[in-house]
């Protein structure tokens, strides 16, 4: 049971939340800010241990069974996959037609096994980590806050965070935010099945990429 918020901590959390916000959007779509996710992961960091006494409280801790987490994270990045590609791919290719960009880290897996590597450091620090904790992890918290820490709460939060995940990936155009949107809701639904244990979101955003990145090098990609 999630102890109950006071009026004014859960206007401390929108104001937290908006600030967030205007931060992903600030980078990806107004491009005057730098990259979000060091910044939100800082203010993360500074928050959740000023007000909740640390990263713990948005679930970074040891899962009760690493095979349960596990077996979760690759049914959640299964469904990501087959989700993106068979449904969510094609409706929004018919929506807006037309390619999706894909990113600089992603495109250049295709140039060799060393540069395919260094992606896959940057997918599993940079992307499943840093993403998860910035977005499922502080986020998706504080969104949560505003509506009281209900069951209702978190999905909401889950729904709100998932739509600011998508701008973040604004530069893939119209398609490639409806996909991210798509795979932040894919996220969001393992972190809280898991009981809001943050390694679930975390190794399902690693697997999930990494399968990306295998598909490129192996020029499966159409």
């Amino acid at each position: 049971m999630q102890p109950s918020l006071s009026p004014r901590a859960r206007i401390l959390s929108l104001v937290e939340f908006v600030l967030g916000g205007f931060i992903v959007i600030g980078h990806n779509v107004l491009h005057i800010l730098p990259n979000e996710v060091p910044i939100l992961f800082i203010l993360g960091w500074i928050s959740l241990r000023l007000r909740d006494g640390g990263w713990k409280a948005a679930g970074l801790t040891r899962p009760n069974s690493w095979w349960k987490t596990v077996a979760l994270a690759v049914g959640a990045a299964a469904v990501l996959q087959l989700g993106s590609e068979l449904v969510v791919g094609p409706l929004a290719s018919r929506i807006w037609p037309g390619p999706q960009h894909v990113s600089q880290a992603l495109e250049s897996a295709t140039l060799g096994w060393r540069q395919a590597m260094t992606t896959l450091l940057i997918i599993w620090t940079f992307a499943a980590f840093g993403e998860e904790l910035s977005y499922r992890g502080y986020l998706l918290t504080r969104a949560a806050d505003i509506f009281g820490r209900s069951s209702a709460a978190y999905v909401m939060a889950v729904i709100l965070v998932a739509v600011l995940f998508g701008f973040a990936h604004y530069y893939k155009g119209p398609a490639g935010v409806l996909d991210s949107t798509y795979s932040a809701l894919v996220l969001g639904c393992a972190y809280l099945l898991s009981g809001r244990n943050l390694w679930a979101a975390i190794l399902a955003h690693g697997i999930s990429d990494t399968f990306a990145v295998l598909v490129l090098f192996m020029g499966w990609a159409n």
